[in-house]
C-alpha cells in the first residue's frame, strides 16, 4: 500500500490518481492490483471481474484511470468502454490487449471509441514473469494520470480529456521560421494517442499530393499493420513499409513494429530501409532515426510533424531536420493526449509551428498542394 513514507513529493494518499482494474482473470486482476498498490505514483480504487461490474463501479467511484480487458464474459471491454466513459467522464482508459491480429483490430477500434492508450499483455500463463508489461502499464498509467489533483466529488464538473493539465506551463512559442515552400517528403512521429491523431491528420490530406508520407508510430508488430489498414480507409493508400521499397507520391508508409525505418535516396527516388538495430529512446520503431534519415534525403524540402506521445522521441530527429533546413510542426498541448514528444521538441526551440490537432490536417493540405 502507498503510505506517506513512499509517496512522491507533493503527493498524499488522498491525491494519488486512482486506478480501477477490470479483468475476468483473477490472476491478472490480483497481479495488476498488487503492481498498482506497490507503485508510489498510483492508488488502487477497485477491481472488477467483468464489464458490467466495471461500468457500475466506475459510476460509483469516479476513478481517474481504468485498465480494461478486452475479452470478458457478460460484457466485453469494447462494449463496456463507452459506458465507462459516460459513467466516469474524467477517466482515462488503457485497454489490456493481446498481441494477435484480432487483439490489434479490437484495440484500434477501442482507441477510436475513446480509449487513451493500450498495453499488450502476455497470456495468463506468463503473467508472473511479465516485467516488461508491468513497467509499460504502470508508466502509461502514471503519464496519463492527473498529477496529484484533489479528488473531485462525484457529479462535479469534469474537464475535457484533452484539456491542458492545471500544473502545465504555457506552450513555448513557435520559431517564426518559414516552413519549406516545396515539400518532397512528409515525416510523422507519434506515440500515445497517435492512432486517432494520425487518422484525423491523414483524412485531411488530398490524394493529389506529390510526395510520400512516412510514419513512425510506437506500436508492436501486428498492430502497425492494422494501423496502416485503418489509415488507408481515410483516403491515401497506406501500408507497412518493406525493406528497399520505392516510395510513391501520395502513399503512406508505416514503420513495422519492432523495426526502425529510415529513408534513403533523393526526391522522386526515395526508398525505405528497415533494420533491427537496438531500440532508441526505448522504442523500435523510433522517430529519431526516421527524422534524421529523412533530413539527409530530403534536406530543406522535408516537413516533419510530431504528434501526441509520451517521452522525448523525435526531439533529436527534429534537430537534424532543422539543421538540414527542413521544417517542424508539432501538436499543441491542449489537444495532445500526452504532450511529451511534441512538448520536448517545442521546449527545445525546434518547432516552427505549434498547432491544435484540428488545424494540422487542413494546414498540411494547403502546404502540400501548394495552396496558401
Amino acid at each position: 500500500m502507498n503510505t506517506a513514507a513512499n509517496l512522491p513529493p507533493g503527493a498524499s494518499p488522498g491525491t494519488l490518481p486512482r486506478v480501477m482494474v477490470v479483468d475476468d482473470s483473477a490472476v491478472v486482476r490480483g497481479l495488476v492490483a498488487r503492481w498498482v498498490e506497490a507503485d508510489p505514483r498510483l492508488a488502487l480504487a477497485a477491481t472488477c471481474s467483468d464489464g458490467e461490474q466495471g461500468v457500475k463501479r466506475a459510476g460509483e467511484l469516479q476513478p481517474d484511470l481504468v485498465v480494461l480487458d478486452i475479452e470478458m464474459p457478460r460484457m466485453d471491454g469494447l462494449t463496456a468502454l463507452p459506458l465507462i466513459l459516460k459513467a466516469a467522464p474524467k477517466a482515462r482508459v488503457i485497454m489490456a490487449s493481446t498481441l494477435t491480429q484480432k487483439g490489434a483490430q479490437v484495440t484500434l477500434q477501442a482507441l477510436s471509441l475513446g480509449a487513451a492508450d493500450f498495453a499488450p499483455k502476455p497470456d495468463t500463463s506468463r503473467m508472473g514473469g511479465a516485467e516488461s508489461y508491468r513497467v509499460e502499464l504502470l508508466d502509461k498509467l502514471a503519464v496519463l494520470a492527473p498529477r496529484y489533483a484533489p479528488h473531485r466529488p462525484v457529479g462535479a464538473a469534469v474537464p475535457s480529456p484533452a484539456a491542458k493539465p492545471a500544473d502545465a506551463g504555457a506552450a513555448p512559442a513557435a520559431s517564426g521560421r518559414e516552413l519549406p515552400a516545396r515539400v518532397d517528403l512528409l515525416a510523422i512521429g507519434s506515440s500515445t494517442g497517435g492512432p486517432q491523431a494520425l487518422r484525423q491528420v491523414i483524412q485531411n490530406i488530398p490524394s493529389s499530393i506529390r510526395m510520400p508520407v512516412v510514419i513512425a508510430q510506437h506500436m508492436p508488430k501486428v498492430f502497425t499493420a492494422i494501423l496502416a489498414e485503418h489509415l488507408s480507409r481515410e483516403g491515401l493508400p497506406a501500408h507497412e513499409a518493406s525493406d528497399g521499397e520505392a516510395l510513391k507520391p501520395g502513399h503512406v508508409y508505416v514503420a513495422p513494429g519492432d523495426y526502425h525505418m529510415t529513408i534513403e535516396g533523393t526526391p522522386g527516388q526515395f526508398r525505405a530501409r528497415l533494420d533491427q538495430n537496438p531500440p532508441i529512446n526505448f522504442c523500435r520503431p523510433s522517430v529519431d532515426p526516421l527524422f534524421e534519415s529523412c533530413a539527409r534525403a530530403a534536406g530543406k524540402h522535408l516537413l516533419a510533424l510530431v504528434l501526441t506521445g509520451m517521452g522525448s522521441d523525435g526531439r533529436n530527429g527534429a534537430r537534424h531536420v532543422r539543421e538540414a533546413g527542413g521544417g517542424v510542426i508539432v501538436q499543441d498541448q491542449a489537444s495532445s493526449v500526452v504532450w511529451g514528444m511534441p512538448g520536448a521538441v517545442a521546449e527545445a526551440g525546434l518547432a516552427d509551428l505549434v498547432l491544435p490537432l484540428n488545424q494540422i490536417g487542413p494546414d498540411l493540405a494547403r502546404r502540400l498542394t501548394g495552396a496558401r
